[in-house]
This record gives structure tokens, C-alpha cells and sequence, in this order.
């Protein structure tokens, strides 16, 4: 049993532990000790990447209480990702915070933001429905005090509205659960996984009532229309850091749907008869639409990038939707991408903000303090990259799921879907980089005013954002080499016996 799988879940804990008692109200050394634990974090990902790239599953079993009457950890190709991905996107998130200083705009920021980091590696890791409910609380509460991070009375109300629709996600969350345990027995999710398989057509109305409940809780956790209408309020007032690190919280919902949709409750489950594709097919693309005429309409750079986000969730929903390997590798592969892309808008929207105090974050002409020939090329590289134009990841991404759709019966509706949307993309993150940048270049130079203290690392701020960004040049470089990973890790999904046999001991019989 191999004891660094439980890392990613106890050393978040253990460092914001350590910081809300050793460093509570000293903010450079919470810095050092949050900055030490999420590079940690990072290497250790980097170890259970390599770990799972051989092809094992391995479990860790909390306590040495076998599956499934104990809490198991698993980690396989997909997990192993995932955290990854949180680590490498915490990293640079926390450097921007640091750089600034919106860390320092409020208390208990970065011990909030490791038991964040907490509850997202837990939800990858965990092999047990009812332990992601735990982990989803866990990121409800941690995520909750970093939304209202600084105050403010728009703020606390979007903070209000946020918890009021996850608290019912998560009563919808208990209903599912119960429904499930009632008709199985279990919630761990390989022996439900044998125990669905089992079970006859006839006596299992109550686990397709459960199923359908518990994919209403993920998609109210991946803002699917129409469950999406929390998202655009809530992140466009989430500090910028915050709400760049939001950008892996989305992704939670559709790690949920896929794992649980191929695992316990596959494709080829005679009980759920292709009912999870037929409902989040529409909905996916009705998402999609959704969010790209919102970024056209948008009159705020906040919600410009919160309905980007929309709008890149309901692109990969639509490719895990399909429910085939080759649609779960451009789903894989999309969702790297989006990740990246939509948390780096939301850096380059606080940048612009920042520097342009007339405009209070409005998509209108205003001239810029500092920066502002850098803070345009950036906006211009993360809206092309969240359009899904060449040369970046998102064209890669949405060619993939193009593709992937060749052999759906909807794949006119799809490819109608995500061009027209590109197209409508572009022209909105056309309109609002010529309203804020090509007007305001006409506007009289202003004095630029003496550098807030609050904001002396902002050098540090722009490379995190320049960091993320190249992340996403990276991902299109060795797309090739990412493609051949992420096959392997569909190849696992779609023959779920090895994990099974992994969580359940089936190979000691």
C-alpha cells in the first residue's frame, strides 16, 4: 500500500492547520509556508503522475479496512492528472495572489486556500460517492470564505447566492445517495459498480432515480444550463486568484460525471439504457451557446470571463456527453486546456482592472496607469485561446472533439455548435479588447500614480499570468505525447475490471 497517495488530501490540511496556528496574524510568513506546501504538493503530483503512467491502480485504504467496508483512496491515470493539474494551477494562482496582494485584502487567505486545495485532490482521489459528498462540503466551506475574501456588499451577496444553491446541490447530493444505498447496499463506487452490473432491469428504478440525482448534482457543480445561472455573479465579484483557481472547481462536476457515468454506471449498463447521454447532450449544447452569447453580450470584464467559463464547460461536456474513448481523450485534452485558458483570463481581466481604475472593471474605453501594451497582448493571447483559435490548445482541443463526433448522431448539431459559437467568441473578445484597448490608446496620457504597497511584487503577478499562458503554448506543443497518456487513461476508463479488481483485492480472490 503505497502511503503518498493519501499526500495530495493530508498536506494541504496539515500546512493550513499550520498556518492558522503558528501564523495566523504575521501574512509573510503564511506566504512562505503556503508557497513551501503547494510546491511540495506540486513534486508529489509530479511522483503519483510517473506512478500511474506505468498502468497500475493503486488504492490506499485509510485505517487497512478493506473496500468496501473502509474509505479507499485510488489513484489511476485520470486521478493522477487531475492532481496534477490543481497543483500546477495552485502554484501559479498563489504567486499571483502574493504578487498582488490580494492575499493581503483579508484574513486567513492562505489556509483557506490549502483546505481548498484539500477538497479538490480529495474529490480526484477518493473511491467512495459518499466521501466525494464530504470532499464537495469541504470545497463548499473553504471556497465560501475566499469568494468573500475582502469584503465588499455585492461580494457577501454573490457569496449568500453561491452557498444557497450548492447547499440544495448537496441535499440533492444526500437524496442520491440514500436512493443508491437503499437499492445497493454500498456506495463504494467498485463494488456498486459490480453490484449495478448485477442487478435485474426490473428491480432498479430507485439506482436510475439515484443516477439522474446525483448527475443533477454534478451538473450544478459544472454550471450546466440550466444550472449555470449561480456562475456568472459569483465569479465575476470572486477575487481574481480565487477565481482563477474556481477554473479546477468546474472541472470537479465533469471529473464526477465521467467517472462515475464510466464506472459505476457505464455506457453499456443495461439498467441506465444511454440515459445520462440523452440528457446531457442538449444540455451540454445548449451550454455552449449560452456562454459564448454571453461573452458577446457581456458589458463587464468579469463576466466576460465568467461566461467564458460557461462556455468552455458546456464545449467539454458536450465531448464527454458522447461517451466513446476517442471523445474521452478530447475531453481529457479539452479540459487541460480549458482549465489553463479560463484561469488565465481571469488574471489578465484583474490586471486590466487594476490598471484602469476610472473604468471599475467596465468593458469601456479608459486609458491605462501601466502596462498596457503587455496587458493587451495577454488579453489577446487568452481570448484567442478561449475562442478556440489556431495556434493554441483550444483549437487542438475543439479539432479533437470535432472529430471524436464523426460518428455520433448528432455530429451536424455539434459541429454546427462549435463553430457558429467560435465565431461568436471571437467577435465578443473582439469587441471588448478594441473598446479597452484600441479607444482608450486614443485617450489623453495620465500620470501614472505612486505603486500601492499593497501591490510592490506586481512583476511577480504578471509572470504567474505569462506562466500560465506558456502552460497552454506547452500543452499545444506535446499535444502528440499528451495525446498518447490520455488514451491510455480512456483505455482505463472504458474497461473499468482493473479497477475493480484493484479496489475490491479480486486477484487474491
Amino acid at each position: 500500500m503505497n502511503h503518498w497517495i493519501l499526500a495530495p488530501v493530508l498536506l494541504p490540511a496539515m500546512i493550513a492547520a499550520l498556518i492558522v496556528m503558528f501564523a495566523r496574524h504575521e501574512v509573510e510568513r503564511q506566504r512562505v509556508i503556503s508557497i513551501l506546501g503547494t510546491l511540495a504538493l506540486c513534486a508529489i503530483s509530479v511522483w503519483l503522475l510517473m506512478l500511474a503512467a506505468s498502468g497500475a491502480i493503486e488504492v490506499y485504504e485509510v485505517g487497512n479496512w478493506p473496500a468496501p467496508f473502509g474509505i479507499v483512496l485510488v489513484l489511476d491515470r485520470l486521478s493522477a492528472l487531475m492532481v496534477l493539474l490543481t497543483a500546477l494551477l495552485a502554484i501559479a494562482v498563489l504567486l499571483y495572489a502574493i504578487g498582488s496582494g490580494w492575499d493581503a485584502r483579508g484574513k486567513h487567505f492562505h489556509a483557506l486556500f490549502q483546505f481548498l486545495l484539500m477538497g479538490v485532490c480529495g474529490a480526484f482521489l477518493t473511491g467512495d460517492v459518499f466521501n466525494l459528498f464530504v470532499f464537495f462540503e469541504v470545497l463548499l466551506i473553504a471556497s465560501y470564505g475566499l469568494m468573500i475574501h475582502g469584503g465588499g456588499k455585492q461580494r457577501l451577496r454573490a457569496g449568500v447566492q453561491y452557498v444557497a444553491y450548492n447547499l440544495l446541490g448537496s441535499t440533492l447530493f444526500l437524496f442520491a445517495l440514500g436512493a443508491i444505498y437503499a437499492v445497493s447496499g454500498t456506495l463504494n463506487m467498485a463494488d456498486l459498480a459490480q453490484r449495478a452490473a448485477e442487478m435485474p432491469a426490473d428491480e432498479a428504478a430507485i439506482l436510475r432515480v439515484g443516477a439522474v440525482l446525483l448527475l443533477l448534482v454534478f451538473a450544478v457543480k459544472a454550471a450546466l444550463l440550466p444550472l449555470h445561472f449561480w456562475l456568472p455573479a459569483t465569479y465575476s465579484l470572486t477575487p481574481a486568484p480565487v477565481a482563477a483557481l474556481f477554473a479546477i472547481m468546474t472541472k470537479i462536476g465533469a471529473y464526477a460525471i465521467l467517472r462515475v457515468y464510466t464506472l459505476v454506471f457505464g455506457p453499456d449498463l443495461s439498467v441506465m439504457d444511454g440515459l445520462v447521454g440523452d440528457l446531457l447532450m442538449p444540455a451540454a449544447l445548449l451550454t455552449l451557446i449560452i456562454g459564448m452569447v454571453g461573452i458577446l453580450g457581456s458589458t463587464e470584464l468579469g463576466r466576460l470571463a465568467a461566461f467564458s467559463a460557461i462556455g468552455s464547460m458546456g464545449t467539454l461536456l458536450i465531448a464527454i456527453a458522447m461517451f466513446t474513448p476517442e471523445a474521452t481523450v478530447a475531453a481529457l485534452y479539452y479540459m487541460v486546456h480549458s482549465t489553463l485558458a479560463t484561469a488565465a483570463l481571469f488574471l489578465v481581466v484583474d490586471l486590466m482592472t487594476e490598471h484602469r481604475p476610472g473604468a471599475k472593471g467596465k468593458i469601456i474605453p479608459s486609458p491605462f496607469h501601466r502596462y498596457g501594451g503587455l496587458t493587451a497582448a495577454l488579453f489577446f493571447v487568452s481570448s484567442i485561446a478561449l475562442a478556440g483559435m489556431p495556434p493554441l490548445s483550444g483549437f487542438v482541443g475543439k479539432l479533437m472533439i470535432m472529430d471524436a463526433a464523426r460518428d455520433s448522431d448528432l455530429v451536424w448539431w455539434i459541429w454546427a455548435a462549435i463553430l457558429i459559437t467560435s465565431l461568436i467568441a471571437v467577435v465578443g473578445f473582439a469587441r471588448a479588447g478594441s473598446s479597452v484597448f484600441w479607444k482608450s490608446a486614443q485617450e489623453a496620457a495620465v500620470e501614472v500614480p505612486a505603486h500601492d504597497d499593497a501591490r510592490q511584487s506586481e512583476s511577480l503577478a504578471l509572470t504567474a499570468t505569462i506562466d500560465i499562458i506558456g502552460a497552454q503554448v506547452v500543452v499545444t506543443e506535446l499535444a502528440g505525447p499528451i495525446a498518447g497518456y490520455l488514451n491510455a487513461t480512456a483505455g482505463q476508463l472504458y474497461a473499468p475490471a482493473q479497477y475493480i479488481g484493484a479496489v475490491l483485492r479480486l486477484e487474491q480472490g
